[in-house]
C-alpha cells in the first residue's frame, strides 16, 4: 500500500454504513487527490506571479483593516496574520488543498480536522480538535441542538486552527512580505477625514461588543481628539481580535472603570454647559 493510501486509510470517518461504500468512498476521494496532485505538478505555480498577486490584494483597503489581530498575553501585545489574511495567502499562493472536515460527532460534542496541504511539495499541516456542543452567553453555557449552530461553532473554533495551518505551508518571508505591504495600506489610507474615520470606529465597538468611548479613552490612556492614524490602525486590530475570537471584551477593556470615568471632552462639554446656563440665569 502505497503513503496515499494509507493516509486516507488511517482517517477517521464519521460513519461507517457498511464496508462497500466505505471502501468506495474512500477510492474516490483518494483518486480525486491525485488528480489534484497531477495538475500541480502540471501547472507549478509561478513564485513570481504568486508574490504579485498577494501584494496587490494587500493594496486593497478593505483587506489590510482586516488583515491583522493582536491581543494581550502577560502584559505584552501579541499580533499576527488574521484568519482572513491567511485565507487570501492561500487562494493567491496556488496549488494548495485546505479545509475543516468534521471527522466524528459524538454525543455533546464534535471531532475535526483543519488542514492545509502544498500539492506540489508535499508539504501538509493539520490540527484534529475537539469542540463541545455549548455556547458561552451571559456567563452561562447553552447547550446546542440545531444542527446549523453545531456546524457554526465547528467553523468558528476550526477558522483559527486553519489560519495556523495554512500560516505553516506558506514561506514566512511572504507572510512578512504581505504583513508590510498592508501596513503601507493602512498608513496611506486617507479615504476621509481622521475624525469621520475614528467616530465610525468607536460606533462599530459599540454596536457589536458595548464598548463606549469611555472605556476606549481608558485603554488608551488619552482622549480621541488625540488620536492619530496609528490608533486607528491599532482599533482596529482589536476589533479583527475580538470578531476572530482571539480575545474577549474584558481583555482589552476595563468595564468597571469606565462606568465610574468621564473623557475630558465629555467634562469640558458639560462644564461648558454649566457655564451657559450660569450666564443665562445672570442675564435675566
Amino acid at each position: 500500500m502505497n503513503d496515499l493510501s494509507a493516509q486516507f486509510n488511517s482517517q477517521p470517518t464519521m460513519q461507517q454504513p457498511n464496508g462497500v461504500m466505505a471502501q468506495a468512498s474512500s477510492s474516490r476521494e483518494m483518486e480525486e487527490v491525485k488528480g489534484a496532485i497531477f495538475l500541480a505538478k502540471q501547472f507549478p505555480r509561478n513564485y513570481i506571479e504568486a508574490e504579485r498577486r498577494i501584494l496587490d490584494a494587500c493594496k486593497r483597503p478593505s483587506l489590510a483593516a482586516t488583515s491583522m489581530y493582536s491581543y494581550p498575553r502577560g502584559g505584552s501585545k501579541v499580533t499576527g496574520p488574521s484568519i482572513r489574511m491567511a485565507e487570501v495567502l492561500a487562494q493567491n499562493w496556488g496549488n494548495l488543498s485546505y479545509g475543516i472536515k468534521e471527522l466524528e460527532q459524538r454525543d455533546g460534542e464534535s471531532v475535526a480536522m483543519a488542514y492545509c496541504w502544498d500539492l506540489e511539495t508535499n508539504v501538509r499541516q493539520e490540527k484534529v480538535f475537539a469542540v463541545k456542543h455549548v455556547r458561552s452567553a451571559r456567563g452561562s453555557l447553552n447547550k446546542l441542538t440545531d444542527p446549523r449552530d453545531i456546524y457554526e461553532k465547528v467553523a468558528n473554533d476550526g477558522a483559527r486552527r486553519l489560519r495556523a495551518c495554512i500560516l505553516g505551508v506558506i514561506p514566512g518571508d511572504v507572510v512578512e512580505m504581505a504583513i508590510k505591504e498592508c501596513e503601507k495600506t493602512l498608513s496611506g489610507q486617507n479615504t476621509g477625514p481622521l475624525k469621520d474615520r475614528i467616530a465610525q470606529a468607536l460606533n462599530m465597538f459599540k454596536e457589536n461588543y458595548k464598548v463606549t468611548t469611555e472605556m476606549v479613552e481608558t485603554k488608551f490612556g488619552y482622549n480621541i481628539g488625540s488620536f492619530t492614524e496609528i490608533d486607528l490602525v491599532e482599533l482596529g486590530k482589536i476589533f479583527n481580535s475580538l470578531k476572530d475570537g482571539m480575545s474577549k471584551v474584558e481583555d482589552w477593556f476595563a468595564k468597571e472603570d469606565a462606568k465610574n470615568q468621564k473623557s475630558d471632552l465629555a467634562a469640558e462639554f458639560e462644564k461648558g454647559v454649566t457655564n451657559v446656563a450660569e450666564t443665562l440665569t445672570q442675564s435675566e
